[in-house]
């Protein structure tokens, strides 16, 4: 990297922009082009000329003034009136001797390497004076414009993840020099929402804010939520009415939805960057403002009022504590309110704390209830005599097969018993609901809540075991219940053997009026316990854990709710308060409602409607991931990859089904309540855009309805006003007689049917136009239909452009250029054995020799959508030359018999339709367009004619930063959830490429050269008029360098991808007006010649990827 000339620049770059030098921060700027420079002469002058005795960047008042003030030895004999003066280092050192003179005429190249760092290793402080004034990268050691991917242009606001850049537009890099950028602004579209906003806002805030890891945060909340007072108080009831197999089943049932629930939530956890908001930033940006506003109001409202149920829980037992010691204040429900309050305010004090001292009172609450576990099951092994007569006799397989079976007593049945324990399980987003609060929610999500699920279950289904094997269902207590050993004999139950006789519990009557074993003691684990006290102190451990968790989960659900302004009126609840941004004023409200219901004092109505409001949250996680499959959407990629869509669609229904089951008014009053806060959002339609699968929905059955409509024929009845369906393949027809317009409306059907008998999702359109060109400029323009319109301008390498006119390769490079110009992405596709199989289909028997007119030319352009069925992973199945046509491709009726070479052709052309075995798709992203580059290999190895490949990524770089920027290409690609293989950081990229190569090229251009050294200024300048292909020396010279690159770029091609099945590599942009269309095509054809089936793809520089959910 010693040498500016291993160091090419970016492509595209404008030569000498005068609005685009590297400027230092003192605001010296290069000349550019005199307005009385011929057109294709470009000069580039010295960055420090005139300021040499002006203190730089470097510090040094005494530097000499800059060498390269003058032309570079090596330019000034050809140059003449086309003269090259070239940039130098503004620094005011002197270029290494054995730089040749090539390295600084680059005028793709605005500094060097050397002349960003002093002598002591700081970095200058230059930028780019563009007109977004923006500093852009360093492209393989040179500063250019066209910048290297980088993470930072993908941000969508300053918070929380760092700062956004404002990567280079498309017109910047392409536009002539007269022209004003396409758009100001964000570079990329990119305008904030009120909720991005806010979150930009919340990063100028105080740092320094408390996160959680996944154990702290998640696993902890979670496991201690599940973990309620259902464990220790109704597990043995349930066993003794259920039996031990069916409460397992009922235990595995409640897994089951959960687990699903689980799965659904880390697959959209892990579908980007993820804010606070719970549940209902996860179903708001799934599905929409619509359902997550509506389930975003119940949810929060559903726990505050949780915290009054786990209150008055706690209130309870307390009570009944002082009642058996006779220390009842006033009355039992007035005791359960003030013990209530007090209770609630001394949680509210830990909430407004901070969540640091949340997160430690939880870990102690955690610490009581793991010991009251342990302490169940170490007492289970300690059999005592002065327990016997409560039921409990030590393990027994007697007790055990006798407890097997259900014994359900009264109205009792196995729903409502599920109904029962199912509110028990509905503690898994404890810890997604503070998302906000953690450090890395896409990992601790996925691992907390899951692992939290399995371990809590393992202990559900050991507690209804163990509790089934050495408890009897009835007990009197009474120690005088034995047999007498005459009679044992004729014993059958389970408690007989150890000699007590329970059968007095049953009355002759049917009811059972004992007061100890599973089925009437709620007590019962005291019982069994090695010490009966730390039980209760696990009763209010689980009970206080869950009261806290929800007094924080709705305070921060809401808030986020309100920062969205889903709802008007609430923008107050919005604001946060500290490092930590609490929502204070979320605590007080939530509060407020809790204390309402604990004086209320009375939950047993109430509890069905927040279990199902609990439940109607997880229906909509299940049916948002189901949703987001189905859509399809390319923005739909979780990192955590075991899931599946009609898993959660089942999780969907379960959810929906238990909520009947618990209790169906309950669940119909909750349907309502969504479905009225749903139409109220919808009719508001509030002003956030965050790219919902709904969109994406509605935008893939559009298309997918306007692709029936196509083949559907038109009938009088229904007869409409109407205009063009949206094109995707676009067919030129080329009239030498007007009178054949007349075939275009007959075209259309014919085309289209053969669109439908290959299975292609696409639409026909006929355009007439004069050539080419126009008629790629008529749809670029006037393509779609509202929000279907295309993007992406697909089109095949023009294979012949050696043997042909020269005007017509002036016409096929114009024509990218118009489609960057109305701020298309472009794609050209090249195979090695070509794409023109015409001649090879004259047998086709759809559009036979006989149709074609002599006077008709076919010519195919592509135009590609973002289909959201994923066929845009595939642009180049509907890519052709621009000589011959898809729809004249061969068919399987064809009696034809080929040649080799026209095998190879057909074999070729149906690339994207085989099967392809193991191997991998290569992605040379060399600049950040946008991340279309990117996405396109994976969209395609999505599909299961590709899946099997591999995605290899190739970055450029620098040799001494190589470990560097391959992790920096790791963290991006993570970030984006594209799986890759490898990762291959080229630090040899600006290496000079092969001499016998560079020869090549010259023999190739030399027809094409103006050579206006050798003839009259006035000579030479019409003779570009009327053939502006033709390269001129001072262009040939001033971007030598950028020639070397595609050169070079050729050879590292065929040394790493030669057995690649296909490459994706970022196009290389030449600056419109700057750069000849013969030059241009000759950097094309250097860059592909030779290679597996290759796509050149430049975006046009909006994002096509992001890291935000």
């Amino acid at each position: 990297m010693s040498a500016p000339s291993s160091l090419p620049p970016a492509q595209g770059e404008n030569p000498a922009p005068e609005n685009e030098g590297l400027a230092v921060d003192t605001g010296l700027k290069p000349a550019g082009p005199t307005p009385s420079s011929s057109r294709f002469q470009v000069d580039l002058v010295a960055e420090a000329a005139g300021a040499a005795d002006k203190t730089l960047a470097s510090g040094d008042k005494d530097a000499p003034a800059p060498e390269g003030s003058e032309p570079a030895a090596g330019g000034e004999e050809a140059k003449g009136r086309f003269r090259v003066v070239n940039f130098v280092d503004p620094s005011g050192a002197s270029p290494p001797e054995a730089v040749p003179a090539e390295g600084f005429q680059n005028g793709d190249t605005v500094m060097s390497e050397g002349s960003l760092h002093s002598s002591t290793g700081g970095q200058h402080h230059y930028h780019y004076d563009t007109h977004t004034n923006t500093y852009y990268l360093r492209t393989f050691g040179h500063n250019t414009i066209d910048a290297v991917p980088n993470i930072d242009f993908y941000r969508q606001t300053a918070a929380p993840l760092g700062d956004k850049l404002i990567r280079p537009t498309l017109s910047e890099l392409h536009d002539e020099l007269d022209k004003e950028p396409f758009e100001d602004g964000f570079a990329n579209g990119d305008e904030l929402t009120p909720a991005e906003e806010a979150a930009a806002k919340e990063a100028s805030e105080p740092k320094g804010a408390v996160k959680f890891g996944w154990i702290k945060g998640v696993l902890v909340r979670c496991m201690l939520n599940i973990w309620g007072v259902m464990l220790f108080i109704r597990m043995s009831w349930i066993v003794g009415q259920a039996g031990i197999v069916l409460s397992c089943v009922i235990v595995l049932m409640a897994t089951v939805v959960t687990t699903i629930t689980g799965l659904s939530t880390s697959a959209i956890a892990t579908n980007g960057f993820v804010r606070g908001g719970g549940a209902y930033y996860l179903i708001s940006r799934s599905l929409g403002p619509e359902f997550g506003g509506s389930i975003g109001l119940i949810f929060a409202f559903a726990n505050a009022v949780a915290v009054a149920m786990y209150v008055v829980g706690f209130a309870e037992t307390v009570v009944e504590l002082l009642a058996s010691v006779d220390c009842i204040m006033t009355d039992e429900i007035n005791d359960i309110r003030i013990v209530g309050t007090i209770t609630v305010i001394l949680l509210l004090g830990i909430s407004v704390a901070g969540m640091e001292w949340e997160a430690k009172a939880q870990i102690f609450l955690l610490v009581v209830l793991i010991t009251a576990i342990f302490n169940y099951f170490i007492g289970s092994f300690i059999p005592l005599q002065s327990k016997e007569s409560q039921g409990f006799f030590g393990y027994d397989s007697g007790i055990m097969m006798e407890n097997m079976g259900p014994d359900f007593r009264g109205t009792e049945s196995f729903f409502s018993v599920f109904a029962i324990f199912f509110p028990a399980a509905t503690g898994i987003l404890a810890g997604a609901n503070i998302s906000g609060d953690l450090s890395d929610p896409q990992l601790a999500i996925p691992r907390g809540t899951l692992l939290a699920i399995l371990i809590t279950g393992i202990v559900y289904l050991g507690v209804a075991i163990s509790t089934g094997s050495c408890i009897v269902r009835d007990a009197t207590g009474n120690d005088n219940d034995t047999r007498s050993t005459q009679i044992m004999a004729n014993c059958t139950d389970a408690a007989c053997k150890f000699g007590y006789d329970f059968s007095s519990c049953k009355s002759d009557d049917g009811l059972y009026n004992c007061r100890y074993g599973l089925q009437n003691d709620f007590q019962v684990m005291s019982i069994v316990s090695g010490f009966g006290p730390i039980i209760t102190a696990g009763i209010f451990s689980a009970t206080l854990s869950s009261a806290l968790a929800s007094l924080v989960s709705a305070p921060k659900v809401f808030q986020a709710l309100c920062k969205d302004n889903i709802y008007p009126g609430l923008e107050m609840f919005a604001k946060g308060y500290g490092k930590n941004n609490e929502p204070l004023r979320g605590y007080i409200l939530t509060f407020c409602i809790a204390l309402a219901f604990i004086l209320i004092a009375q939950l047993n109505i109430i509890a069905p409607i927040i279990s199902n409001f609990f439940l109607a949250s997880y229906a909509l996680i299940n049916f948002s991931v189901f949703h987001a499959s189905l859509a399809n959407s390319p923005g739909w990629r979780p990192s955590f990859k075991y899931y599946n869509m009609w898993v959660s669609l089942a999780g969907a229904v379960l959810c929906c089904v238990v909520m009947f089951v618990i209790n169906w008014w309950a669940a119909l009053m909750t349907n309502v309540i969504v479905m009225g806060l749903y139409i109220y959002v919808s009719y508001k339609k509030p002003d956030v855009n965050w790219g919902s699968s709904t969109q994406a929905l509605t935008y893939h059955q559009a298309l997918t309805h306007s692709l029936h409509l196509s083949s559907v024929e038109d009938h009088i009845k229904n007869f409409r006003y109407s205009t063009e369906p949206t094109p995707i393949y676009t067919h030129f027809h080329f009239l030498d007689q007007r009178k054949s317009m007349s075939q275009l409306s007959n075209d259309q059907t014919r085309y289209q049917r053969w669109l439908m008998k290959n299975e292609t999702k696409a639409f026909y359109t006929p355009v007439f136009a004069e050539d080419i060109r126009e008629g790629t400029q008529y749809l670029l323009q006037a393509a779609g239909l509202g929000r279907l319109r295309p993007n992406t301008l697909v089109i095949g390498f023009k294979n012949d452009w050696k043997d042909g006119d020269m005007m017509n390769v002036e016409t096929y490079i114009q024509m990218i250029h118009d489609a960057f110009d109305y701020q298309y992405g472009a794609v050209v596709l090249r195979l090695k054995e070509g794409l023109d199989v015409s001649h090879i289909s004259e047998q086709d028997d759809l559009l036979s020799s006989q149709e074609k007119t002599s006077g008709m030319k076919d010519v195919v352009v592509s135009i590609d959508m973002k289909d959201s069925d994923g066929d845009s992973s595939k642009p180049s199945s509907k890519a052709t030359s621009v000589q011959n046509s898809p729809f004249l491709g061969p068919t399987e009726k064809s009696p034809q018999t080929l040649n080799v070479a026209d095998q190879r052709l057909l074999d070729a052309s149906q690339l994207f339709k085989r099967k392809q075995g193991k191997g991998t798709v290569d992605v040379w992203w060399l600049f950040d367009d946008g991340g279309l580059t990117l996405l396109i290999p994976y969209l395609l190895t999505n599909k299961k004619k590709w899946n099997d490949c591999k995605i290899r990524v190739f970055i450029g770089g620098k040799i001494n930063r190589i470990d560097h920027d391959r992790r920096a290409m790791a963290t991006l690609l993570s970030k984006f959830r594209i799986d890759f293989s490898d990762i291959n950081v080229l630090g040899d990229i600006n290496t000079k490429p092969k001499k016998e190569n560079v020869t090549a090229f010259e023999e190739m251009i030399e027809p094409y050269r103006l050579k206006e050294d050798d003839m009259e200024q006035d000579t030479a300048e019409a003779l570009k008029a009327s053939e502006p292909w033709r390269i001129t020396d001072n262009e040939l010279e001033l971007y030598r360098a950028k020639t070397n690159r595609q050169i070079r770029l050729n050879e590292l091609l065929k040394e790493h991808s030669s057995t690649a099945n296909l490459i994706v590599m970022s196009m290389p942009l030449a600056r419109k007006g700057a750069v000849s269309s013969a030059l241009y095509m000759s950097w094309l054809e250097t860059l592909s010649k030779d290679l597996p089936p290759l796509l050149l793809v430049r975006g046009n520089h909006q994002s096509v990827l992001t890291f935000y959910s």
